[in-house]
């Protein structure tokens, strides 16, 4: 059996709903430990509504979770230069940085050397842009990125039945101001 300090893994946790089959595949080999940190949800009460299903989600599947700190002024100060970039642009690839790098802090600060990020399960998310960025922050902080792009082998459709199996909240937008869908 694998010795637990060793086998920790911080996962970067987007939202239940994606989080779901990840956490589930990486508990095969791991002991991961769930990472909600989401400066960019907008407004304040869908940061709400996406942490209850990340309590739900690990609860059920017996998962530590951790609370990333909700700071939406200091992510907007952060991403004024990106403002007005289009959903899937550059803006995207600031936040996936701002949000990363926080894991990898958070790792840092727990002794944890290993991270993921649930972002990949996306099919809105693109892989290589997710894990360039993952892998950068990695080297810097002397740690490791595994490189799990879950929507592999159906992870896309896993998640989603595990998400509607447990009944979670499904949002229909990214979560940041600017990817809100039009009235």
């Amino acid at each position: 059996m694998f010795q637990k300090e060793n086998n920790r893994v911080l996962v970067h946790c987007c939202c239940a709903v994606c989080a779901g089959y990840p956490l589930e595949m990486l508990k095969a080999s791991y002991e991961p430990l769930a990472y909600f940190y989401n400066p960019n949800l907008y407004p304040e009460t869908e940061f709400n509504k996406r942490l209850e299903a990340m309590k739900t989600l690990c609860l059920y599947n017996q998962t530590e979770l951790i609370v990333g700190e909700y700071d939406f002024k200091n992510y907007e100060k952060e991403m004024i230069d990106y403002k007005e970039y289009k959903e899937g642009s550059i803006r995207c690839h600031k936040c996936f940085e701002i949000r990363l790098r926080n894991a990898c802090e958070k790792a840092k600060s727990l002794n944890i050397d290993k991270f993921t990020t649930t972002l990949t399960i996306s099919p809105h998310k693109n892989f290589d842009t997710i894990k360039s960025i993952a892998d950068e922050l990695a080297k810097e902080y002397g740690i490791t990125y595994l490189d799990y792009n879950f929507k592999k082998q159906d992870g896309f459709l896993k998640t989603m039945k595990i998400a509607k199996n447990l009944g979670f909240y499904r949002q229909n937008y990214c979560g940041c101001k600017n990817s809100l869908p039009q009235a």
